[in-house]
Formats: C-alpha cells, sequence, structure tokens
C-alpha cells in the first residue's frame, strides 16, 4: 500500500528534512510540500492526502488550526519542538508527535503507525460506509476496535467524541470522533441520523411515538430539522 503524504513546514531545514524522510520510505509517496498553512488549505481539498506532517507554530494559520479542518479520512502527524502541544494534538485525533530534533527511526515509526492504520480499516480508499462491508475500526483506549454493523444499536455524539451503542457490549464504546464523521463512514442504507446528537440503525427500531424513537429500553429523540428525511428513509 502506497499512502500520499504532505509536509507543511514553515521552517525550509525542516521541510528538506521530512522531505528526504519521505523519500527514504517506501511506502510514502510526497504529494505537497507547502512553508505555510494558509496555501496547503487552499489546495488540501482537491486531492486524497492519506498522511499529513503538520508543524504547529506557524504564521497566519498555525498547524492545529489547519488540523481542524482536514478530511477525517487524513491521518495526522504533529512535527513540532513544543511538547506542550502534545494534548491538543490528541483532541484533534492526531494519530502521533514527532518532538523536534527527530530521527529517522521516530519518523518511521510514526509512519507505520499511519501505514498500519490505512491497512486494518482500509481507509484510504474507502471510508464512506461501503453497503458490502461487514463493519467498522474505531479507535478506543489507544487501540483499534473492529465493530460489527450487526451489532450497533445507536451513536450519540458528545462534542468531540461518540458513544456507540452495542448489543454485545455491557457499556458504550466511547471514541474520539464528531458525529457527523462517523455517519460517513457508516452504510446509508442501514443508519440514519435522527438528531443533531444521534443515529440509529433502522431495523433496531421497535417504535416510533411522537418525538421519540423506541429502541431496547432507551427513548431517542426525533430532530426537527431531521424528521423529514428520517420519516422519508423508513420504506427504503
Amino acid at each position: 500500500m502506497i499512502l500520499n503524504c504532505w509536509i507543511v513546514d514553515d521552517e525550509p531545514l525542516a521541510l528538506s528534512l521530512l522531505e528526504s524522510y519521505v523519500e527514504k520510505t517506501p511506502f510514502l509517496k510526497l504529494t505537497g510540500k507547502y512553508s505555510n498553512a494558509v496555501s496547503a488549505m487552499n489546495r488540501i481539498e482537491e486531492e486524497q492526502v492519506d498522511v499529513l506532517f503538520l508543524d504547529i507554530q506557524m504564521p497566519e494559520v498555525n498547524g492545529m488550526e489547519f488540523a481542524r479542518s482536514v478530511s477525517a479520512n487524513t491521518r495526522l502527524i504533529f512535527t513540532t519542538a513544543f511538547s506542550e502541544y502534545a494534548l491538543q494534538g490528541y483532541k484533534v485525533s492526531a494519530l502521533d508527535y514527532l518532538l523536534k530534533p527527530f530521527s529517522y527511526a521516530d519518523f518511521l515509526t510514526a509512519a507505520k503507525k499511519a501505514l498500519h492504520w490505512f491497512e486494518m480499516t482500509s481507509a484510504g480508499r474507502n471510508t464512506s460506509g461501503d453497503e458490502n462491508e461487514s463493519g467498522i475500526f474505531v479507535k478506543s483506549e489507544y487501540k483499534l476496535i473492529h465493530i460489527l454493523y450487526d451489532d450497533i444499536l445507536y451513536i450519540e455524539g458528545l462534542k468531540d467524541y461518540v458513544k456507540i451503542y452495542t448489543e454485545s457490549a455491557g457499556r458504550p464504546i466511547l471514541s474520539l470522533m464528531s458525529l457527523k464523521t462517523m455517519e460517513e463512514k457508516l452504510p446509508k442504507n442501514r443508519f440514519v441520523r435522527v438528531h443533531r446528537s444521534y443515529i440509529i440503525r433502522k431495523d433496531k427500531i421497535e417504535s416510533i411515538s411522537k418525538n421519540r424513537i423506541i429502541i431496547g429500553n432507551r427513548q431517542i429523540p426525533i430532530g426537527d430539522t431531521y424528521r423529514e428525511n428520517f420519516i422519508g428513509k423508513l420504506d427504503k
């Protein structure tokens, strides 16, 4: 598997070093090199970027601000001289955090994490909820968990996290991603957004009463802006 990668860093020496590291890594292909986040932001929606090596301290738009606008399909690896940004990196779902100066061995370890992610999830080529797939991989408690679509009851969104409720687990699975990102990963013929905070599996609906959907012993609200779309998908 070959991963398309970009490097974004305002330091010329750091940019050159990262480029040399990418060239030495057989599963990485450098498709973009930028010295500022603004230029990268103007182009990133036009291309498929699997891995983004991103500096944080940059003029105009810093790396953390840029990271929040990047597709959920792109794996983020921060490269910075400031260790205090590590926690913020976790909040934007960064795959790894390289503290400058770092060696090629450190770089390769981070790059292999990205390769492993894409090999396990096939996220680099298909993250839209293929109807032929049996389940989804999510990151939870520092590991990847495979959840079968047939096991999911509903998903609840909580700011930067989702709680995935299943039939087999005694407690929900917590994962750092937005509900919108989760919605994009699920097969649209089986799951539907019914509220700004909820996605449900259609064939688990037991009844619908007024503004509530009953799944097991849980009542899930139907949002006014989602009602028409939900009703329209009931028979599909």
